[in-house]
């Protein structure tokens, strides 16, 4: 079985508060988008499962560290069975960068095993596998425009403004790359203000978003790594109605016009710097999809 685990970007992120079990308390919308990672699931010959990564950095993470291989000892804990796989993983979604990568291929390997396996899983079940994993994982399980709150698992479905929407994400690698702890380390929670309505905000066209909808996290990563913020710059300058950082950063998105003035600007951004970049159509919602052999 191939599947194809996407990335999101995150349209505003509202740190509200620290909660008893450590985590924080967010808003936030999450859109997903088609830059994606290759994934194989197959029946392992023995008793043994075995993870071979290829692709950028995580191609040396140890394999039991590795989400995936944590998403499928969570289903073999959930069920009570060995569900011995073989896991082939490419990656491509840069790490580090707001995006979702890991939490998307944990997603898509419960799902994955799911219909592999036949567990008759239903989306509840699979989603409260998913939350031990990572905050974004049941995210990608239903991988649509959702509205995410509590500590980013608690989901419920909304209607964006998108409609010919292009957008431009961008990462410029390894080195600007910022861990979850760091991002969360720099910024202080703060409450909601009566103007700050995201879910009425995002109805609107994306050119009325500029200073409504905003990314707490940007401060502080843009102080530790100007180049974002430069990045965002040149988004902005390049035509882009809103560009933020996505999630704790530090990858960058830009929404355009229509998808030809995306492509445009992608051309002039990739003149100038050196950065893994993605083009797309923002509306288009990537259902989970499978390939089987």
């Amino acid at each position: 079985m191939i599947l194809f685990p996407n990335c999101k970007i995150n349209i505003g992120l509202r740190i509200l508060g620290k909660r008893a079990d450590g985590y924080h308390d967010v808003l936030t919308a999450m859109i997903p988008v088609g830059w994606s990672d290759v994934l194989e699931l197959v029946p392992a010959a023995g008793r043994q499962s075995s993870l071979t990564c290829t692709g950028h950095s995580l191609a040396t993470c140890p394999p039991e560290k590795n989400l995936v291989m944590k998403a499928l000892r969570a289903v073999e804990n959930y069920t009570g069975r060995e569900l011995p796989t073989d896991i082939y993983l490419r990656k491509i979604i840069p790490d580090g960068a707001g995006l979702g990568g890991g939490s998307a291929d944990a997603a898509f390997t419960i799902r994955g095993l799911n219909e592999l396996y036949g567990l008759q899983l239903d989306d509840e079940s699979m989603a409260s596998i998913a939350s031990e994993i990572g905050s974004d994982c049941p995210f990608f399980l239903f991988n649509r425009p959702m509205l995410a709150t509590g500590r980013g698992t608690e989901l419920r479905n909304i209607d964006v403004c998108m409609d010919g929407i292009g957008a431009i994400v961008v990462a410029k690698g390894e080195t600007e790359a910022v861990s979850t702890r760091e991002a969360y380390a720099g910024v202080a929670p703060r409450p909601l203000t009566p103007e700050e309505d995201l879910c009425r905000i995002l109805q609107e066209n994306p050119a009325h978003w500029s200073g409504r909808i905003v990314n707490d996290f940007e401060p502080s990563i843009f102080a530790l790594r100007p180049t974002v913020k430069e990045l965002k710059a040149k988004m902005l300058e390049a035509g882009a109605v809103y560009a933020s950082m996505s999630g704790s950063g530090a990858a960058v998105y830009g929404l355009f016009p229509t998808l030809q003035q995306a492509e445009q600007a992608a051309k002039t951004l990739t003149a100038t710097a050196q950065i893994s970049i993605h083009v797309s159509p923002i509306n288009e919602i990537y259902e989970t999809q499978f390939m089987s052999h």
